[in-house]
């Protein structure tokens, strides 16, 4: 269990930074900023490497949502939830105080800009309210479930589920950045929002409430849909 901890504070450490990292120094650098399209790609990457990277010693979780609804689907012991949520939390605080360091020493940066930080209201990058952005997270969630559900079943095509899920998290990502700056991962929003205080933890609830509830309907929905293994004849 320490080496899956781990394993799962390490690739949550990586998502955070280089997902968040993307955002916060490179989005919009002058000319050349890889925008809304890089910073969605940078999400998935982090995803797909550390899949490959830690999938056969924890399951590269990365995300608490992940692991709640990795549990109620029956795939993930409850006993492990604790230390890989508490694992995952850790690496995205410690990516986010990474992240703050190199931010921090360019000439005008502001915690005030957002730091990547998830928000709804004045705060959504595209001024959407709390409504929508519980649907929106609930709903990208669920469906984050159901994919990585899907690609991890053994039925599946085997050595294709880290694209598949790296795939779909840069999909959500260029369908819901402007709506709440996506988290559909507590860990992720954790990491930066405990930098920037304020109105960052204010709204810290919604990016916990909505990831782990859309995950637990996207875990009951992918075995609603999800016929039972065949029998053996052995």
């Amino acid at each position: 269990m320490v080496r899956k901890a781990m394993a799962e504070c390490v690739g949550t450490f990586w998502l955070v930074l280089g997902g968040c990292g993307s955002a916060v120094l490179a989005a919009g650098f002058p000319e050349v900023g890889i925008g809304l399209l890089g910073v969605s790609l940078a999400f998935g990457l982090t995803v797909v490497t550390m899949a490959y990277a830690i999938g056969h010693i924890s399951g590269c979780h990365l995300n608490p949502a992940v692991s709640v609804g990795l549990w109620l689907g029956g795939r993930f012991p409850f006993s492990n939830l604790l230390p890989y949520v508490a694992a995952q939390v850790v690496g995205g605080i410690l990516a986010g105080g990474v992240l703050y360091v190199i931010a921090s020493g360019q000439a005008g940066f502001e915690l005030s800009a957002g730091f990547a930080s998830n928000g709804y209201g004045t705060h959504s990058p595209g001024g959407y309210s709390l409504a929508a952005a519980l649907v929106c997270e609930v709903v990208m969630t669920a469906l984050f479930l159901v994919v990585i559900m899907g690609a991890t079943d053994e039925r599946a095509p085997a050595g294709f589920a880290p694209l598949a899920i790296g795939l779909c998290l840069t999909l959500i990502h260029l369908i819901s950045i402007p709506v709440t700056n996506t988290s559909v991962n507590p860990a992720r929003s954790t990491g930066v929002a405990v930098y920037v205080g304020d109105w960052a933890l204010s709204q810290l609830w919604l990016f916990w409430l909505a990831p782990i509830a859309g995950a637990m309907i996207g875990a009951l929905l992918y075995r609603m849909i999800s016929p039972a293994p065949a029998a053996s004849n052995g």
